[in-house]
């Protein structure tokens, strides 16, 4: 009788666990957005964030690597630190991150 018991909790467990849904996930509407709609991920070295200090330290942290003024990242040396961009040159070649860029526009 006790195994009749435990076998009927365990399928009326099952049944319950199986209606329960997970709350990670999307809410369905979000899978009703056209997917030209969807924000594009920006290409290249993401600028997280910048630090000024009072005494001209400056620092950035750039795709999670935290890197000073004069110090190199992926082969470009960080050579400026503004409260929201910085500029990497690699040779005559100089790329601005921005913390906040702006939306493209269609």
């Amino acid at each position: 009788m006790k195994r009749l018991l435990c076998t009927v909790l365990l399928i009326a467990g099952t049944a319950q666990a199986q209606t329960l849904l997970d709350p990670t996930q999307p809410p369905p509407e979000s899978r009703l957005l056209p997917q030209s709609d969807v924000p594009a991920v920006p290409a290249g070295p993401q600028l997280q964030s910048v630090l000024l200090g009072s005494r001209g330290r400056a620092v950035a942290v750039i795709d999670g690597q935290t890197i000073r003024k004069g110090e190199k990242f992926n082969g470009a040396v960080l050579v400026e630190v503004r409260k929201n961009q910085v500029v990497l040159q690699n040779g005559r070649n100089k790329q601005v991150l921005t913390l906040f860029p702006e939306p493209a526009h269609k």
